[in-house]
C-alpha cells in the first residue's frame, strides 16, 4: 500500500529496490522496520505517560500490540496501563 505522502513514482521505485533484495536482506530489513516501529510506539507511550517507569512503559506497549484479551491471558495479574 502506498503512503499518502508518497508519489506513485517514488512508491514504484521503492518496490523495485525491495524486489531486488535477496531474501535474507528482505528479512533483515523487515526486522529493522519492525523494531523501529516498536521503538516509535514506545517513545509515544513515554511521551504521553512520563510517569511510567521502563517496565510500565513496556507493559503498556505489550497491551497496545496484543490487545486487551491476549494481554490479560498472557499477564493475568498485570495492571492494564494505558498505551
Amino acid at each position: 500500500m502506498r503512503a499518502a505522502d508518497t508519489t506513485r513514482e517514488a512508491h514504484e521505485a521503492q518496490l523495485a529496490v525491495f524486489r531486488r533484495l535477496a531474501p535474507a536482506d528482505r528479512l533483515a530489513l523487515a526486522s529493522r522496520m519492525s523494531e523501529d516501529a516498536r521503538l516509535l510506539a514506545l517513545a509515544g507511550i513515554r511521551a504521553r505517560h512520563p510517569g511510567y517507569g521502563p517496565a510500565e512503559a513496556e507493559f503498556a506497549l505489550r497491551r497496545f500490540v496484543l490487545g486487551d484479551g491476549l494481554f490479560a491471558a498472557a499477564w493475568p495479574g498485570a495492571a492494564r496501563l494505558d498505551p
